[in-house]
């Protein structure tokens, strides 16, 4: 298990993943009733077939994540979509 640091950004036209200085995630959802972090795990998990878990920043755009992978295989498999 490995924890990651994210950004999100909910109420965006179409789900998609920046690879900057920290992994940005644009999301469909807005933030309203914890449908954008259900829409964060289900596309994470969905692209990269592991298990993936909000550790912090439930409430926050910038998210830490658990993921089962290291960092880097865990960025390969989602920016090889």
């Amino acid at each position: 298990m490995t924890d990651i640091f994210v950004k999100v950004r909910p109420d965006s036209k179409k789900f998609k993943i920046i690879d900057n200085t920290i992994l940005t995630i644009h999301l469909e959802s807005s933030a309203e009733n914890n449908k954008a972090n259900t829409e964060l795990i289900k596309e994470l998990e969905d692209r990269t077939n592991q298990s993936v878990g909000i550790i912090s920043g439930h409430k926050s755009r910038r998210k830490k994540l658990r993921i089962e992978s290291g960092k880097e295989e865990f960025k390969k498999l989602l920016l090889n979509d």
